[in-house]
């Protein structure tokens, strides 16, 4: 995968991993492409590298770099084009109203509520992965820990309980959603809600997409990316509009 050469890129230098095992395709193996020095990527030079499909994990800006595989696809959403189909319509009625959830917005900060949902979402939805197994300490340098625009929204039902928490970095085009995390169980399609919501928060911002990070056609778990449309995807360092089926 070839160096981001514009100038802003002038102090950052790109190395790539050790191969490791992947995360969402069982018996392949993964490597990654990471920006460095990471106290250099700051909110213009990492509003570049989203561009050109990168992520973040706490200090880490990366983006998938495997030797034998290019199921990673980066993926984006059109934010001004995108329309709510029926379930959606139906998710962001029952849940943006009144009778719904209340979102709060704040920057990233320690909380122990918080900590104890994605304990009890990791432990439920991705059991084994290792992060089920994740302290105190490795869940702030996950999602805690960052030197861009971030913040935090967490999202209450009527009687306070808290349900899903978001984490987002703000860029010059949009709003990247970094990780969500919910009540496993709570009715309510809580992951498609926070998917919605970011979508009017970049409305709200002015900004023109929410990047949602990769999709995988052989991944089950990230095949709702795909079902948020208008959206563009990475191939060849330009975002297209797939054909849609």
């Amino acid at each position: 995968m070839s160096k981001p050469n514009e100038s802003i890129f002038r102090k950052l230098q790109f190395y790539t991993t050790a191969n490791y095992p992947c995360s969402y395709l069982p018996g392949r193996a993964a490597r990654s492409q990471v920006a460095a020095p990471a106290h250099l990527v700051d909110d213009a030079s990492y509003s570049r590298l989203i561009e050109q499909g990168f992520r973040r994990s706490g200090l880490f800006t990366y983006r998938p770099d495997c030797e034998h595989c290019q199921a990673c696809i980066p993926i984006r959403i059109d934010v001004q084009r995108f329309t709510r189909h029926r379930t959606h319509r139906k998710v962001w009625n029952r849940l943006s109203g009144p009778e719904g959830l209340h979102t709060h917005l704040s920057p990233l900060h320690w909380d122990a509520g918080h900590f104890e949902l994605y304990q009890r979402y990791q432990q439920a939805r991705h059991p084994g992965a290792g992060m089920d197994q994740d302290d105190q300490a490795q869940y702030t340098q996950f999602l805690l820990t960052s030197r861009v625009h971030s913040n935090m929204a967490e999202f209450r039902d009527r009687q306070g309980v808290l349900r899903m928490v978001a984490i987002m970095d703000q860029t010059d085009t949009g709003l990247s959603a970094v990780y969500t995390f919910y009540d496993p169980d709570w009715h309510g399609s809580l992951g498609t809600y926070g998917i919605l919501w970011q979508i009017e928060a970049c409305r709200r911002l002015g900004l023109p997409w929410l990047y949602l990070g990769y999709w995988i056609e052989e991944s089950r778990k990230m095949a709702y990316k795909g079902q948020f449309r208008p959206h563009q995807i990475l191939r060849g360092g330009v975002w297209i509009e797939p054909a849609q089926s």
